[in-house]
């Protein structure tokens, strides 16, 4: 859910951010530092646009990723983050450095490296220009920086220091360095900076919205907690790894003690809806940035887990979890519709920036308009009672009963979901929807075997190789291609304009998961994961009294766990859920709410609800690098006009020359 906050914006304060008088660099710039030209290079002037992915309101935190993600893959780059945190994330410190706060709020204004901007539209931009090429030792360089409103800034200092200045959005600014070195002839370099502010939006359900991946994910105790099993006696109790700095009692006859338990929840940038920066839609947004200096990216978040297009594009939600606090009271019921708020954002934007856009739409939806979670319970979820219990509150779904939405529900709801985007994005090609990944497939396709290796936390789990293979089957033969068509105006879905209707659609990437589903393994997995997840699903200590202090059967502390290492997997199985995540799950109907937090019914939703068989941090970025070449071609960055810049002895009369 998107909110905005407002404050009054100054107009004095505006231009004063404007007028910044050039500064030497903090940090050395991202692009520029590594751009080594040759002696005898011709003098050019390179700029480029700092902390240029708005999210982000310190720029230590884009550096991080302009560091790793320089000549690398997303991919690559989320692995070498990955180990540099010792598992622990990247997002874990940078989820408290937002322009969104952790209820959904824009900032506006935000503060962004100590000045005020407006984060959807933004009047200026901070840049870092250098003089590059075969620069004189010693030179002195006079710059000039015109807008065209007002006289020209203008410094002058060694050639060897960057310049630090904001540059007015939507007009060129001129730049123009005269380069004097001892008695050589001075000579006058002459470039434009114009910044292209990107407006993309994310939209959709879990998938889109990164759920399996908490910001900061969930610390573990060594003590077990209590869960029951349905209709079972107290010897139907079983033991699971505590949450850290639980205070509460942890036998099962212990009193409900929510609040303290949700205080020591994984925290996600927005709890709701479970968003999280390892999605594929922030990690492309992000990747934009990094790639392309001459841009700023301001990112808009609204996908919201368990959203299908009537519930959560069109109409509200249930919430998802509350954030962590002392209290729940700030915490709503539901959150508005995704289109809605997307609409208001537009709105409020173009209210203040008539000719602001929206330049792109990440779109990833339908998963849950088939019911797919209810595919996912009906494979693993085995023992008769809770299937029972479960196909009776609508948790389980069939193949039939997904495969009727398939065809009837799902076309209808795209028909009205592309007449509602045309409005706020105009060519639906600016619409990159991202499909899917079967989440069940290895070694080269086929079908994971089954059973109960990473489903074991919860006794009633064990994934019957039978459905499981009826799903896979499913999802790649009839849900994965039905996609295409609807996206893409195919085999016989109707589209009023089917040339201007097409969305771009992404694929590329399904080949890749099909050798890391959620039963791949190897012994280049973490130490904890190979030694302490056993492929037998016999991970945990089923006695209740020696669990009750150590739950895990390897001896060794659940602490270890650490969400993100790199895997042979990239789909969070059920195990991972509860190890990253252990959602307590607040926004449930009535029917399935548990009675406390020692409940059954809870016992299997922290696992499902946390994440289970969605893509991990490598699986999104993997999305992101497929998504990332089709976001830039729509936007069409690789086919921008080139900035001229031109070098010249100095005239005599000293003029600027055009």
């Amino acid at each position: 859910m998107i909110r905005f906050r407002s404050r009054s914006i100054l107009v004095g304060s505006i231009l004063a951010a404007t007028l910044l008088t050039a500064a030497l660099m903090a940090a050395p710039p991202t692009q520029l530092a590594a751009a080594q030209t040759a002696v005898d290079a011709p003098l050019q002037i390179a700029w480029e646009v700092r902390n240029r992915f708005r999210l982000f309101r310190e720029e230590r935190d884009f550096l991080l990723h302009a560091e790793r993600g320089r000549d690398r893959s997303i991919l690559a780059s989320e692995q070498a983050l990955e180990l540099q945190s010792d598992g622990r994330g990247w997002a874990r410190n940078m989820v408290n450095r937002l322009c969104i706060d952790l209820l959904g709020r824009v900032n506006e204004p935000c503060t962004r490296d100590n000045v005020k901007e407006s984060y959807l539209t933004p009047a200026d931009h901070p840049v870092v220009v250098q003089l590059t090429g075969a620069v004189p030792v010693g030179a002195t360089c006079g710059w000039s920086f015109d807008d065209g409103d007002g006289p020209p800034r203008q410094q002058t200092f060694d050639c060897a220091e960057p310049v630090n200045l904001r540059v007015r959005y939507g007009r060129p600014t001129v730049a123009t360095v005269d380069v004097s070195s001892g008695p050589d002839t001075p000579q006058r370099v002459a470039s434009q900076i114009r910044v292209r502010d990107i407006f993309i939006a994310g939209l959709g359900d879990s998938i889109a919205s990164g759920e399996g991946n908490p910001d900061r994910p969930i610390s573990l105790s060594d003590d077990g907690f209590c869960f029951r099993s349905y209709l079972g006696t107290a010897a139907a109790q079983y033991y699971r790894p505590s949450r850290a700095g639980y205070k509460g009692g942890r036998a099962c006859e212990a009193p409900d003690t929510l609040p303290n338990w949700q205080r020591n929840a994984a925290l996600w940038f927005n709890s709701a809806c479970h968003r999280s920066l390892y999605s594929y839609q922030t990690r492309t947004a992000l990747a934009l940035a990094v790639q392309y200096p001459h841009i700023a990216v301001t990112y808009l978040p609204l996908a919201c887990t368990g959203a299908t297009i009537a519930d959560g594009l069109f109409g509200g939600q249930r919430v998802r979890e509350c954030p962590p606090s002392k209290s729940n009271a700030t915490c709503s019921a539901g959150v508005n519709g995704q289109l809605d708020e997307l609409r208001d954002a537009v709105t409020a934007a173009r209210r203040r920036m008539p000719d602001r856009q929206l330049d792109l739409v990440l779109l990833s939806i339908g998963a849950n308009d088939i019911y797919f979670s209810g595919l996912v319970a009906d494979v693993i979820v085995d023992t008769k009672t809770e299937r029972a219990l479960f196909r009776r509150t609508g948790v389980i779904s069939s193949v039939d009963d997904s495969r009727t939405a398939l065809a009837r529900d799902l076309p209808q709801g795209f028909g009205k979901l592309r007449e509602a985007l045309k409005p706020l994005v105009g060519d639906l090609s600016r619409v990159v929807y991202v499909s899917y990944a079967n989440p069940a497939l290895a070694n080269g396709g086929a079908p994971c075997p089954g059973g109960r290796a990473g489903f074991d936390i919860h006794p009633s789990f064990n994934a019957d190789p039978q459905r499981l293979a009826n799903v896979a089957a499913y999802v790649q033969n009839e849900f994965l291609p039905q996609l295409k068509a609807l996206a893409q105006c195919q085999s016989g879905v109707l589209c009023r304009d089917p040339a201007a209707d097409r969305m771009t659609f992404v694929e590329s990437h399904q080949a890749a998961f099909a050798n890391h589903g959620f039963c791949a393994r190897s012994e280049a997995d973490p130490p904890f994961d190979r030694e302490c997840f056993s492929p037998k699903g016999e991970s945990f200590d089923p006695d209740i009294v020696t669990s009750a202090n150590q739950p895990m059967l390897c001896g060794r502390s659940a602490g270890e766990y650490r969400a993100y290492l790199p895997r042979t997997r990239w789909i969070r199985d059920a195990n991972d859920s509860y190890f990253a995540a252990m959602t307590y799950p607040q926004g449930l109907p009535s029917a399935m709410q548990p009675a406390d937090i020692h409940d059954a019914t809870w016992g299997v939703l922290s696992a499902v609800y946390g994440g289970a068989v969605h893509p991990s941090a490598e699986g999104h970025a993997v999305m992101a690098d497929a998504a990332l070449p089709a976001a830039a071609a729509v936007l069409r960055l690789d086919a921008a006009e080139p900035i001229v810049t031109r070098g010249e002895p100095l005239a005599p009369t000293g003029a600027v020359q055009q």
